[in-house]
């Protein structure tokens, strides 16, 4: 048990700082998009235009994403979850870094912004195949009855990556406007790869995933994604639909409130909400685990229901309290929309993971999750942003939200949760032991 428990908990940091490596190249992008891609790389005399087309080359990533979890999910069930993660780390952390060297639409004209989608591309391939095999590393060394709390220091790694990007853009915005436009900016994608040695270090030291050694010395799929297309495909469709709070409902209290907030007619200090932002993801990050952890007592469904109606409970007040900017309320609502969320985040590592046989699970969960985060999380921001040119209301994003809230509480309803210890088949029916049985 000591054994187990130690490689668990190597696995656990390691996914936690590999991911907070990976959410922190991620989060940057984000922050940036919604304070200063548009006039820099899509300059069109329209704040509101240019806000939608820099959201439209995050969105890209996220279009991007299930490709990156096909070819990595492949190297990760074949190969085996710690190369493909050596390999997205270094991927996201290139591209970051070469994002932080681009030269401007002012300076190269058209150039720029074909560039940046690229690289906003390969950071999207990157993702794609980060996210799955980080859960599985996580949830495989995990034991019987702990996998939703190991899986937590996945889920931790999102926050955490957040606050350092909130937190060095709030700090940068200390020093002006013009400073991060006139080349502060890059000083958050350059840090990277300090971030990225780090990362590669701890990662690397970490053992091969007990799940898919036993696979390899059993059954060992030839093919992980046609085995995934044939026998997970149901659960595949529902882990997309278990996913809109926790990926896409996560972009518009964050990415796309920023926007909104500091676009007119509000025009917002960037740096009140980033400060709230920044504060925010800290409280998320020290309430993830705790809530992981309930995910075992309670169940881990049972906590996605509690976070998915809390969700939207806060979610509303916080859209409508941003115009009068009363700082403490935006403050205080901003944290609480995060610590409702954490409820959907913090167990959604495990009832994925759990969803799928050992067999093509790496595939699987990285299909599943990259698809999803296309759909929700890849167009929120711009979706709500059109919603509010279309609308003139921000009722249209708080419906949009709501109505993403039911989709993934029924859909969490229907999840089927797997067993690792359970005899392995091609048969999708699911086959529940009795710990899973109450956590699910």
């Amino acid at each position: 048990m000591t054994t187990t428990s130690s490689r668990a908990r190597r696995a656990g940091i390691a996914a936690f700082v590999g991911t907070t490596i990976e959410w922190y190249d991620f989060y940057v992008y984000a922050t940036a998009a919604a304070l200063v891609f548009g006039p820099l790389f899509f300059p069109s005399g329209d704040p509101l235009a240019e806000t939608a087309a820099a959201f439209a080359t995050f969105a890209v990533a996220f279009l991007v994403r299930p490709l990156g979890g096909i070819i990595f999910g492949h190297i990760g069930d074949k190969l085996g979850r710690r190369v493909s993660l050596v390999i997205t780390l270094l991927l996201m952390g290139i591209s970051t870094v070469l994002v932080g060297c681009l030269p401007t639409y002012e300076t190269i004209g058209i150039v720029a912004p074909i560039l940046l989608i690229l690289l906003r591309a390969m950071q999207g391939l990157a993702v794609g195949g980060e996210w799955g095999g980080a859960v599985l590393m996580s949830v495989e060394h995990a034991p019987a009855g702990k996998k939703t709390f190991y899986g937590g220091f996945t889920q931790l790694g999102n926050p955490a990556g957040a606050l350092l990007a909130s937190g060095i853009f709030a700090i940068m915005s200390r020093f002006g406007d013009d400073f991060i436009m006139n080349g502060g900016w890059r000083i958050p994608f350059l840090l990277s790869i300090v971030l990225i040695a780090v990362g590669f270090w701890v990662r690397y030291r970490v053992e091969e995933s007990p799940v898919f050694e036993q696979k390899v010395e059993g059954r060992k799929q030839s093919m992980p994604l046609a085995y995934a297309l044939r026998v997970n495909w149901k659960p595949i469709l529902l882990g997309i639909g278990v996913l809109p709070i926790s990926t896409g409902g996560y972009y518009l209290a964050t990415t796309f409130a920023t926007a909104y907030a500091t676009s007119e007619p509000i025009s917002m200090s960037p740096q009140l909400i980033l400060d709230a932002m920044t504060i925010a993801s800290f409280i998320e990050f020290v309430v993830t685990l705790p809530v992981a952890w309930l995910g075992d007592k309670w169940g881990r469904k049972n906590v996605m229901y509690i976070g998915l109606v809390t969700s939207v409970l806060t979610f509303v007040p916080f859209m409508l309290v941003l115009p009068g900017k009363v700082e403490p309320v935006i403050f205080l609502l901003a944290s609480l929309v995060r610590i409702a969320m954490s409820a959907t985040y913090a167990p959604i590592a495990a009832i994925l993971a759990q969803m799928f046989r050992p067999q093509a699970r790496y595939t699987s969960i990285a299909l599943s999750y990259g698809v999803g985060a296309a759909i929700w999380a890849g167009f929120s921001p711009w979706f709500a942003t059109q919603l509010i040119a279309w609308t003139g209301s921000i009722w249209s994003v708080i419906a949009m939200f709501t109505g993403m809230a039911i989709l993934a509480g029924i859909c969490t309803w229907l999840a089927p949760q797997h067993s690792d210890e359970a005899p392995v088949t091609d048969s999708f029916t699911p086959r529940t032991d009795t710990t899973t049985a109450r956590t699910a």
